[in-house]
């Protein structure tokens, strides 16, 4: 986390926590959500606004964390913004020697892999659970090949709790 949002994080200890506003999608890219976009439908159908300042996205990277519920969130400063998933925490790009590199830019290896009902595969690190970049795969299914990942079947429904994590914070605290 950086010092400043240390610091602000001191200052101002009760700044109220921020739902629906920032997603994540299956490919590494940050949105935007307004509350127009929130009204017309959750992450997966609503999107928003891509966001593309180069800066503005290594400042969520490096600010980029989870609760003790398996929620992510990007701490804002003093607000906590939590990140609505398309389907996982972490996307992976696959690098040539099959290590991964999360979207955030974190090199780390693979622990263990799993594929699910619509052919997407996922990677366990030491960092949680993450979606293989689909621009990707072809370095993904030379690691297969070469026995050094060996997925698993799994329901896409069921990765939040094999894996700890929460898809739709706001939906969770809508409960």
């Amino acid at each position: 986390m950086d010092d400043i949002v240390k610091q602000a994080l001191a200052k101002w200890p009760n700044v109220p926590d921020c739902y629906g506003w920032l997603g994540l999608d299956a490919r590494g890219r940050w949105f935007m959500r307004d509350d127009a976009v929130q009204a017309a439908g959750d992450f997966v159908q609503s999107r928003g606004s891509w966001l593309q300042h180069e800066k503005l996205i290594d400042f969520i990277g490096r600010n980029y964390e989870s609760d003790e519920h398996g929620q992510w969130f990007f701490q804002n400063g003093p607000q906590r913004v939590y990140v609505e998933l398309e389907c996982a925490p972490w996307v992976w790009r696959v690098l040539p020697d099959y290590r991964l590199q999360s979207h955030t830019g974190t090199a780390l290896d693979a622990q263990a892999c799993c594929l699910d009902e619509e052919g997407r595969l996922y990677v366990a690190s030491p960092l949680g659970l993450g979606l293989v970049h689909s621009q990707d795969m072809v370095h993904a299914v030379e690691a297969v090949e070469q026995g050094l990942w060996v997925p698993r079947d799994v329901r896409s429904a069921d990765l939040p709790q094999a894996y700890g994590f929460v898809r739709s914070p706001a939906k969770r605290r809508a409960v």
